[in-house]
């Protein structure tokens, strides 16, 4: 039996426009029209699984899909002391711990979650959902960390190989998992610049 898994990364926030760690921020108006046209591009009937962050829970609501069911698993990584933080800041006040953070898997900021832990967690979901083989496609609404962690272990990669992967806000990436092996079968895709245009201008009647 063959297990679809649709992943989707919520939509922009403030955090995202400023390139800084989460804290547990909402959507921004970009963030909700990324949804919106999305929406349309994703099945009707779906086993909708979401992170418990905020802005998890509202892009379940922007999409339109009722009784989600909360998932642990799907978390971002935790970044404890940095959160609400930029990188930037990171470098100028600790320079090594930022860069043991990009560069060393196994480095964790202070009270936070390492790039190992983020995708054993992931990888340890992944094998789980394949061996309880849902009937129905398996939605995920979580963040990029997660997505990216997922995309390495359905090929095989490396944890560091993780945060070499492009993942949008608002985007998609599907996953088929057969006899327990995951494979990666689209990425990081988003709707057309028009139709996020077009739900924008929309989203800002509601």
């Amino acid at each position: 039996m063959t297990v679809r898994l649709l992943l989707v990364r919520h939509g922009t926030t403030s955090a995202v426009r400023a390139a800084a760690f989460p804290t547990d921020e909402g959507l921004d108006d970009r963030g909700r029209a990324e949804l919106l046209a999305l929406a349309p591009h994703l099945p009707a009937r779906v086993d909708v699984r979401r992170s418990p962050a905020r802005r998890c829970a509202e892009s379940v609501a922007v999409l339109g899909h009722d009784g989600a069911r909360v998932d642990d698993a799907l978390r971002e990584a935790g970044f404890g002391d940095w959160a609400g933080r930029s990188l930037a800041d990171v470098h100028g006040e600790d320079p090594e711990a930022a860069v043991a953070w990009m560069t060393d898997p196994a480095f964790a900021p202070p009270g936070g979650e390492s790039l190992e832990a983020l995708c054993a967690r992931v990888g340890g979901w992944l094998g789980a959902l394949a061996a309880d083989e849902p009937t129905d496609p398996v939605l995920a609404i979580t963040h990029g960390g997660v997505v990216r962690a997922a995309i390495a272990a359905a090929v095989g990669a490396p944890a560091d190989a993780a945060w070499r992967i492009d993942v949008t806000p608002g985007s998609l990436t599907e996953l088929h998992a057969h006899d327990g092996r995951w494979r990666l079968t689209r990425a990081n895709w988003t709707p057309p610049r028009a139709d996020v245009r077009t739900a924008r201008g929309g989203a800002a009647t509601r």
